[in-house]
């Protein structure tokens, strides 16, 4: 498998999967302030034509893009991982229920503020329904220790990642304090910094 990727955009979620499956991948690195070269020579959107990471290649097979959809396939090639529940379980439509807060909520939201086109008042409405949004999480969340419970579930690395986005953006998390104990508590999983260190992230 192939992982086309930007260090420290969305793509760092399967590329964390990846690590915690203990799935052989290669990487492709996008240069998105480039227009979106490869590493490796050409354009991405020639593979993608949506333009935007991530995108898995699959051995043998096709193309699949969006993260969400990436990361089920992910854990589904290594069950034993324990990263998604079995499919068609309740607990299956769990984690496809907190990978569609995450992308709809809080990534759209986030994000947002990473547009340099962004006014004070576009930029007010996203951190006041993105701040309505973590009171929820931090809410539903409770004493647990990752968002489904004890295991850590590829929804954990896509929160990671988004959340890791605050800084940059000048998103103040200390609301949360909750908030703080789970980003270390995830960012210290060995597999976690492998793929943070693959990508030049501390």
């Amino acid at each position: 498998m192939k992982l086309f990727y930007a260090p420290g955009a969305c793509s760092l979620s399967p590329h964390i999967a990846l690590h915690e499956a203990g799935l052989q991948h290669e990487l492709e690195k996008v240069d998105i302030r480039a227009g979106g070269k490869l590493e490796s020579g050409g354009q991405f959107g020639a593979i993608n034509g949506k333009g935007y990471v991530p995108a898995l290649q699959i051995d043998g097979g096709p193309l699949l893009t969006e993260g969400p959809a990436i990361v089920q396939y992910i854990a589904d090639q290594a069950p034993a991982s324990g990263l998604a529940p079995a499919a068609g379980s309740i607990e299956r439509y769990r984690l496809q229920e907190w990978l569609n807060f995450i992308g709809s909520e809080l990534h759209k939201n986030m994000g947002s503020m990473f547009n340099p086109a962004q006014t004070p008042e576009w930029r007010a409405a996203a951190s006041a329904t993105l701040s309505k949004r973590l009171d929820w999480l931090v809410q539903a969340m409770g004493d647990k220790p990752y968002l489904m419970g004890e295991r850590f579930t590829v929804a954990d690395g896509y929160l990671f990642t988004v959340l890791r986005w605050a800084g940059p953006v000048k998103f103040d998390l200390s609301p949360w304090p909750a908030l703080a104990g789970y980003m270390q508590r995830v960012g210290e999983r060995p597999k976690v910094r492998e793929a943070m260190a693959d990508e030049g992230l501390s």
